[in-house]
């Protein structure tokens, strides 16, 4: 049975360019369109579609208060659709903490020459959304919250060695969820946390903001990686858009290299990249973490990962968002220990001995 799309867009004209770009996939059918929430509303009652294409910027109720107000009334899988300016970009990730699945650009006038593979990327987005496990929002997010708050203030009073030269690093890789999931596991980081080096598959520019929201909400430093960096103890790199990320020595000194080499497994940056230059680098020395996201990315670079001696986690089937790279991952024996969300920071901090206080 085809996948039922309601597509909610105030722009009449990207209403019938998004209707247009979504019919094109065999298993997917737009059975709706819609110019604001009141509309949206109705056909929501009346059609019962699986997924929802959300528009960030509408007039009167705007995408993100109708969001917020669906996943508490009536959850449901939702791809948000943003034109990516400074703002656009915040609101975007505003909406995927709020519970949307995945978010996607605005297609826009000149790149119309690709609109197949726009039309490819947007399809699997919808695929992977009525597929996904879905967040609810209010309660259950401020408890998810206050576990976490819980389980770090033990870390908090133990810091941990780390750095490049005789101690570990963690490298994470993640996809569709990840922006929370990584959150989650940074926030029970603490301040003086080991080296962190993260690639999610996100638009190019996502990766500056979403670091910086990062920042300002986590103990650790959170960083845009911009390449030459050497490596420093509690300081997380996310991968700057549009480049893969990879790690070299210099004698004792840890350094991040950007590359912009073709795309890996469909993905620029890649996960797989990351995890394969862990394992030549740092072979034992390195911990590898695969969270939820769609596809096979990092698979086969985790299980290098472990071949060198890594100690490596999945995250586990009931909280990911969409349970595909873990079991990837899991199903080829890259996985060496399966752990929820909320224990993964502990799992792996355990791994690190505590400094002499």
């Amino acid at each position: 049975m085809a996948i039922r799309v309601l597509v909610i867009d105030d722009s009449s004209f990207m209403r019938r360019q998004l209707s247009r770009i979504i019919s094109v996939a065999p298993d997917i059918e737009v059975v709706g369109t819609a110019g604001d929430a009141p509309s949206a509303r109705d056909m929501l009652l009346a059609l019962k579609p699986d997924v929802l294409t959300l528009d960030v910027q509408m007039p009167g109720m705007n995408g993100l208060e109708f969001l917020e107000r669906l996943m508490q009334k009536r959850p449901m899988p939702v791809v948000m659709v943003s034109a990516f300016t400074q703002e656009g970009t915040e609101t975007a990730l505003k909406a995927l903490e709020l519970g949307a699945v995945d978010v996607i650009a605005k297609p826009r006038a000149e790149s119309l020459q690709r609109l197949d593979e726009y039309g490819q990327e947007l399809a699997e987005k919808i695929r992977a959304a009525r597929g996904a496990r879905l967040r609810v929002h209010a309660r259950a997010r401020a408890a998810a919250q206050q576990t976490m708050m819980s389980a770090s203030a033990p870390f908090e009073a133990q810091p941990y060695l780390a750095g490049p030269a005789g101690g570990k690093v963690i490298f994470i890789g993640a996809s569709t969820g990840g922006t929370e999931a990584i959150k989650k596991v940074l926030l029970g980081m603490p301040a003086d946390c080991p080296p962190i080096l993260i690639v999610q598959h996100m638009p190019e520019t996502f990766s500056a903001v979403f670091a910086a929201n990062l920042d300002r909400a986590c103990p650790p430093r959170v960083r845009e990686a911009q390449g030459g960096e050497v490596v420093a103890e509690g300081t997380v790199y996310i991968t700057k858009g549009n480049h893969h990320m990879q790690v070299k020595k210099e004698g004792e000194r840890l350094l991040i290299e950007l590359v912009q080499t073709p795309p890996v497994n469909g993905h620029r940056p890649s996960v797989d990249v990351l995890f394969a230059s862990a394992a030549a680098v740092m072979g034992r020395q390195a911990v590898g973490v695969i969270l939820t996201g769609m596809g096979k990315d990092g698979a086969q670079g985790l299980l290098s990962m472990r071949r060198a001696g890594a100690h490596t986690f999945g995250q586990d089937e009931a909280s990911c968002v969409v349970y595909g790279m873990p079991r990837e991952a899991f199903q080829i024996g890259a996985v060496g220990e399966v752990a929820d969300i909320t224990q993964i920071a502990g799992r792996v901090l355990a791994l690190f001995p505590v400094k002499k206080r």
